[in-house]
């Protein structure tokens, strides 16, 4: 642990202030009252340059907070970290103790070409794996089929196969590393593949550790990778919870996501109580299969988005553990602490992201990640300077893996264990986005949960309208954008960027062929008809999916013979 001031004691391992006796808070609330009024009358007089940073929720941040708006007893509500209600972090010590996992999300074109650079990652210092798969494989389509035709390969990595996926974690230590897949449609069909591929390396899935995405709810809501309908959908995500309960206990069976409602242009309030509004339909039919939430509790983690107001994002993260703290204990009887932490994994928001001058993303990455470890999440990808105009370089990507390699080894902000707990400001925007958070779900609750409000085509926060307002703000003035409507460049530098091969489709296609000629085709068939015989009934369908990768049968046709049973959802539209 490093010392402070040259050589002086190490920093403590957390903060707590004191508590102000009555009479001195009463002080306090009316110099504050008091200093507001000659504010308000100098502003009058002299306007501020800019609005305010707007907040969630419309509204301005104050100017100044002090201890008036942070009432309440503190140790109830802030609390110790590593202790109930988690709001200071879910671990005793935090980052002194283990830092962050550093979390790249990689993927483009084929397998070999991403585990290419999954070994260049790791070999910079990357400690966990994560990988974006392109949208064919998200809806279930084989490289091959007519409407995948164009998408191998473009936006994450082709993975059609068995072979496919051995290719992509070749060389990989699965027993070592953990592995983070962003996918929902078809994410048992993906953790069937990564437990096959161990298990051909003799190691047993009760070793492996990493998470699948597995969130079809904010499909509906947000990004639109969905294939069936939510039902059976749900069913799906049942059937891995208990799946891993029994076979793969490290393995987080569900990463609850409110990053990508926020890329569609919901803000921090909408983002939690979406996400948790989701949270609560997947524990709630955990619960009609009887798994207690104290046993696959510790399995669910979520995955959130960090913006660039910094102070709104520390409060959020800090709000979300108190949260689901309360939400686990007094809506699903959660009895034990590790079934109420809250983990989360954090990206920094590629919508915020700018073609102009795109080398100053590199200080907005850097402005968010500091918001997610000052927030305390447990793994965090930061995106590349280049991604608004291509995936990510190797030269972009390591820069943005160094970002968060100076945060934790030259920052200081690690050696604290939430070191911005106990700002009066801090604790006032957690409370503030703790309760609207909370009426937001009461909301939910009134539409009979998130659901059953997606089959009926109303389980949709107002991204649009939230996303107009920010974008008026900025083509107003409002809301300064640097290179954007501040400080622009007339004649930019050209920045490189990465293409895809066209070649890496075909040869995608090609090896896909092979595989089909050379497998038995008669084990692959049989092994899709067992699981559309168990989709028709109300078996756990993850080891028939699991023979059905052993039979080498392809996510396609795995895909197909879900859908031959389950349909496809169309989505209501209502006006």
């Amino acid at each position: 642990m490093r010392g402070v001031a040259d050589g002086g004691p190490c920093p403590a391992p957390c903060y707590t202030g004191t508590v102000s006796d009555p009479s001195a808070a009463e002080r306090w609330r009316q110099a504050l009252e008091s200093w507001r009024r000659e504010l308000h009358e100098a502003e009058a007089r002299h306007p501020p340059r800019l609005r305010p940073p707007s907040l969630a929720g419309g509204e301005d941040a104050e100017p100044v907070y002090g201890p008036p708006d942070v009432p309440g007893d503190l140790l109830e509500r802030v609390g110790l970290p590593g202790k109930p209600p988690f709001t200071r972090g879910v671990q005793l010590n935090m980052y002194r103790g283990r830092l962050w996992t550093m979390r790249q999300y990689a993927g483009f074109g084929t397998a070999t070409e991403t585990n290419r650079r999954f070994h260049y990652l790791l070999a910079q210092g990357q400690t966990g794996l994560s990988v974006a798969f392109d949208l064919p494989t998200q809806m279930g389509l084989d490289g091959d089929h007519p409407r995948a035709r164009g998408e191998v390969g473009k936006v994450g990595v082709a993975i059609s196969s068995l072979e496919d996926m051995e290719r992509l974690l070749e060389g990989l230590p699965l027993d070592q590393v953990s592995t983070s897949m962003t996918i929902n449609a078809t994410a048992a069909i993906l953790l069937a593949l990564y437990v096959i591929v161990a298990e051909r390396r003799g190691i047993p899935p009760s070793v492996l550790r990493g998470t699948i995405q597995n969130d079809i709810l904010k499909e509906y809501i947000a990004r639109g990778t969905y294939i069936f309908p939510p039902r059976p959908s749900l069913r799906l995500i049942r059937d891995v919870f208990a799946w891993c309960e029994q076979h793969a206990p490290r393995w987080n069976t569900i990463s609850i996501s409110g990053y990508h409602i926020r890329e569609a242009g919901a803000d921090a309030v909408q983002e939690l109580a979406f996400t948790f509004g989701n949270a609560i339909a997947y524990v709630e039919t955990a619960a009609q299969a009887s798994l207690d939430i104290d046993r696959i509790g510790p399995q669910l983690s979520f995955f959130f988005a960090a913006h660039n107001h910094l102070l709104e994002e520390v409060a959020k993260f800090r709000a979300a553990r108190r949260l689901w703290e309360r939400l686990t204990r007094e809506r699903f009887g959660a009895r034990t602490e590790r079934a109420r932490a809250l983990r989360f994994h954090v990206q920094t928001a590629g919508s915020t992201l700018q073609a102009q001058q795109p080398l100053v993303n590199a200080i907005r990455t850097t402005v968010q990640a500091l918001a997610a470890v000052l927030g305390g999440c447990q793994s965090l990808h930061t995106n590349s300077y280049d991604e608004a105009l291509s995936l990510p370089t190797e030269q972009a990507a390591t820069l943005a893996l160094r970002t968060q390699q100076v945060l934790a080894y030259e920052s200081g902000v690690a050696d604290i264990v939430d070191p911005l707990g106990g700002s009066w400001a801090i604790e006032a925007l957690t409370d503030r986005i703790e309760s609207r958070v909370w009426r937001q779900l009461e909301a939910i609750d009134a539409m009979g949960g998130l659901g059953g409000a997606i089959e009926l085509g109303l389980g949709k926060p107002k991204n649009p309208a939230t996303a107009y307002a920010h974008q008026l703000s900025v083509e107003r003035g409002e809301r300064v954008v640097v290179g954007v409507n501040r400080f622009v460049e007339e004649q930019p530098e050209p920045v490189p960027v990465y293409r895809v091969d066209p070649a890496l489709e075909r040869e995608q296609v090609e090896r896909l062929r092979a595989l089909r000629a050379r497998r038995d085709e008669a084990a692959a068939r049989e092994a899709c008809d067992r699981l559309r015989q168990a989709a028709r009934g109300d078996d756990n369908l993850v080891p028939f999916i699991l023979d059905a990768v052993r039979a080498l049968a392809t996510v396609g046709e795995i895909s197909d013979a879900l859908r031959d049973v389950f349909g496809e959802h169309v989505e209501r539209v209502t006006v």
